[in-house]
């Protein structure tokens, strides 16, 4: 049985909050392309269930939730960070970057903020990491869903720039393919060039 995923957005409506907004990031990983957050604000009633951690999800799940979050939320804000910024700060400074923008791109503007992981974010607002997140509070899993699709169609795009990559299979993932095509073509101008697998 799915867990109650709405817990942590009950308490802190307990605690005088109304406008709840859940945050998280897709990307860290990769060899290539942007890291992308999301933050969700969800109604209190949201008629759609089987959401979950958009990672245990198939990329069907992931588009048909992505466009029935979209269809019931009252806010979604998009944070992207490109890969010269990562190299710049590094991935973790670019994640909660890239989750700052998020939520300032929210309209209206949350009073809460809960965000997957440990880390806090570098906000006045209220706020709670919440490690695994993603799959414990049904805010954040609705924005690692946004997050992720939204990242895996930029790279889907990127892929009709740089085709002898295969962004289009591995969204920049350090897969054997994805390293042998490195190793064969060099870089192109959406790798990150900090990272072990890119810069050797």
């Amino acid at each position: 049985m799915q867990p109650d995923l709405w817990v942590f957005e009950r308490k802190a409506g307990e605690n005088g909050f109304k406008k709840i907004a859940g945050i998280d990031e897709a990307g860290r990983g990769p060899l290539a392309g942007p890291v992308v957050s999301a933050a969700v604000m969800l109604p209190s009633f949201f008629p759609v269930s089987g959401i979950n951690d958009s990672k245990k999800l198939t990329p069907k799940k992931r588009n048909d939730f992505y466009e029935k979050i979209y269809e019931y939320a009252v806010s979604i804000g998009i944070g992207i960070v490109d890969p010269v910024e990562i190299d710049r700060i590094n991935i973790l400074q670019a994640s909660h970057l890239a989750m700052v923008i998020s939520v300032n791109n929210l309209n209206p503007q949350p009073d809460y903020l809960l965000i997957d992981g440990r880390f806090r974010i570098s906000s006045d607002l209220p706020q709670q990491p919440i490690i695994h997140g993603d799959s414990r509070s049904i805010s954040i899993a609705a924005a690692s869903i946004i997050a992720k699709v939204t990242r895996d169609r930029l790279m889907e795009r990127y892929h009709l720039d740089h085709p002898y990559f295969g962004f289009s299979k591995h969204k920049g993932y350090p897969t054997k393919a994805h390293k042998a095509a490195i190793k064969k073509y060099g870089c192109c101008p959406i790798h990150r060039r900090s990272f072990k697998g890119v810069k050797e």
